[in-house]
This record gives structure tokens, C-alpha cells and sequence, in this order.
């Protein structure tokens, strides 16, 4: 297939590494792929690889370039927008966030332009269908974790990580709180790949979430995650098998903390089997399926 993405983001967020996995995975299955995205975005630099070209994301070039692609693929909502206005090629729009979508004519109107919906979890999907998107047009598809051979040697006196936000709905605060009613620190990453390679736990606490990528890099390298019940969270792992869940109340938090640390035997069962979790469900070979599946539908196959 012939394949136009369109990135937007200026910063190099999770989206923004599932859309370089995404188009490595296409490009090594064979298909040609161009992205259109901000000149001096990190991804335009991460992407410099054989297969792919680059261009600026503007709407001139979604014009000039869509007619030759069989399929777009808009990653986040300024791409939709441009794909909506420009595009008469089938578009396919990826749906990240766990915020209901906007219900505004202009909304309505560029939600009815995509031939399909590529929600990031079923909780995503569930809000595209209270927006009035039929269910056959969604296909839920999941974030993927890339091999590594760095991992986790885990000890229970490794410092607690957490993702470095001031966002106020990333639940900071809670984090915060709860250390200090376990008695224990906690370090507030912002590079999860290295931090993670000394980690007794990773908190992945929040207040809203499509899916929660940063928790499947962790289970992957090898360290337990408490994480937040709400949204796409709840489909990462099994409670109390693969992870721990927690409300967002602040002892809770602490009381899954002491546990991890007072009991190894179930802090590496945790890890053990969310590894297993991540191998079954959360490979790049499973997002490079259920993409293609996606594109096979919206083309009409």
C-alpha cells in the first residue's frame, strides 16, 4: 500500500514513538510510506531511516501528495483536521485520547470524513460510539512495546519511578502524597528507558488515559507497575497478577507501594507475568496486524 501519515505533535510524546514503530513496522512489511510533519518536530528526526519521506505537514502538501497515497493515516487531531479539508483518498484516523470527542458542527462534520477509526483501547472506542461513530467504522489498536535487551534488575531499595508531568490530570500530587505516607521517595522520570533500568516500581497515577504506553515499557523491562483505575489503563494488565490497580486516593497508592517492597516473591510475579501480558498482546507484530487490518477495511476489503 501507498501510505500518507500525518503527525502534527512538536514534542516526542507517546504518540509520537508509536507512530515511528508504526511506520518501521510498514516500511520492513513493504509498504511505502511518506509523513507529513512539522519541520522541526522531534519525529522528523527520529525518522530519518531508509523508506520513508518526510515533508512539512501543511495543508498545501496533504493536497499535493494525498491523491497519490491509496490511504491516509492522521495520528492526532490537527492531522485529522488537514486530512478532512484536503484529502479525497479513504482516511483513517487514530484516537488517543480518553476525552469525549467534541459534538460542535464543525466536529461532527470532520468525525463523518474518515473511512475508519483506530482507537487506542476499547474505553476509546466506547467514547467514539457515544459520539454517534458506528461501530463497524472503529477498530481498536493497540499501543506496542519494541524489543529491548536492556532491562530491570529489580530491587526492592530501588528508588519508586514515576513520568516527570506538571500536568494536573497526570496526578503528581497523589504520587507525591503517597510517598510520603509509605516513607519511601520517589523519582519523577523524564526518560522512563533509562530511569527504569533501576526501578523497585514504576506509579503510573492519573486522572484520565486513553491506554498508558509508559506502563507497557515498563512491564517489558521488567518492573511492577501500580497503576490508576480509569480509562484504557484497565486493559493493560490483570489486578493483582500482572500489576496492581489503585484508586486515585493516596493511601491506597501507598499501602500497593509498602507491599511491593515488603514482599519480593510478589513483586517478581508481578513481573514475570506482566512480561507475558506485554509478549500476547502489546508486540509491534500486533500493532503491524490490526493497523493493516484497519487500512484493508477502510479500503473496502
Amino acid at each position: 500500500m501507498r501510505l500518507l501519515h500525518i503527525d502534527t505533535g512538536r514534542e516526542m510524546r507517546g504518540g509520537q514513538k508509536q507512530v515511528l514503530l508504526l511506520l518501521k513496522a510498514l516500511v520492513g512489511a513493504g509498504h511505502d510510506c511518506a509523513l507529513l510533519t512539522p519541520r522541526e518536530s522531534p519525529l522528523r528526526r527520529e525518522i530519518a531511516f531508509s523508506g520513508v519521506a518526510v515533508h512539512d505537514a501543511t495543508l498545501f502538501n496533504v493536497c499535493k501528495l494525498a491523491g497519490a497515497a491509496d490511504l491516509v493515516h492522521a495520528h492526532d487531531a490537527k492531522g485529522h483536521t488537514l486530512a478532512a479539508l484536503a484529502a479525497r483518498t479513504p482516511v483513517v484516523v487514530s484516537r488517543r485520547v480518553a476525552f469525549p470527542v467534541g459534538r460542535s458542527l464543525a466536529s461532527r462534520w470532520k468525525y463523518s470524513r474518515a473511512a475508519r477509526f483506530a482507537a487506542v483501547s476499547r474505553f476509546v472506542a466506547e467514547e467514539l460510539y457515544r459520539a454517534g461513530i458506528a461501530k463497524k467504522k472503529v477498530d481498536v489498536v493497540y499501543d506496542a512495546v519494541e524489543e529491548t535487551t536492556v532491562e530491570n534488575r529489580w530491587s526492592a531499595r530501588a528508588p519508586a519511578i514515576a513520568l516527570a508531568s506538571r500536568d494536573p490530570m497526570k496526578g503528581r500530587d497523589l504520587v507525591e502524597l503517597a510517598a510520603k505516607r509509605a516513607n519511601t521517595g520517589v523519582f519523577f522520570s523524564e526518560d522512563l528507558s533509562r530511569d527504569l533500568q533501576n526501578a523497585s516500581m514504576f506509579l503510573y497515577i492519573t486522572r484520565s488515559e486513553g491506554l498508558g504506553s509508559a506502563a507497557l515499557l515498563a512491564m517489558r523491562m521488567g518492573v511492577p507497575v501500580v497503576a490508576s483505575r480509569v480509562g484504557g489503563l484497565t486493559e493493560i494488565f490483570e489486578d493483582g497478577v500482572s500489576g496492581i490497580y489503585v484508586e486515585n486516593d493516596s493511601e491506597q497508592i501507598a499501602a500497593a507501594m509498602r507491599k511491593l517492597t515488603a514482599e519480593p516473591e510478589f513483586a517478581c510475579r508481578l513481573i514475570r507475568e506482566g512480561r507475558k501480558r506485554v509478549a500476547a498482546r502489546f508486540t509491534i507484530e500486533h500493532l503491524l496486524a490490526a493497523t493493516v487490518n484497519c487500512y484493508t477495511r477502510a479500503l473496502g476489503g
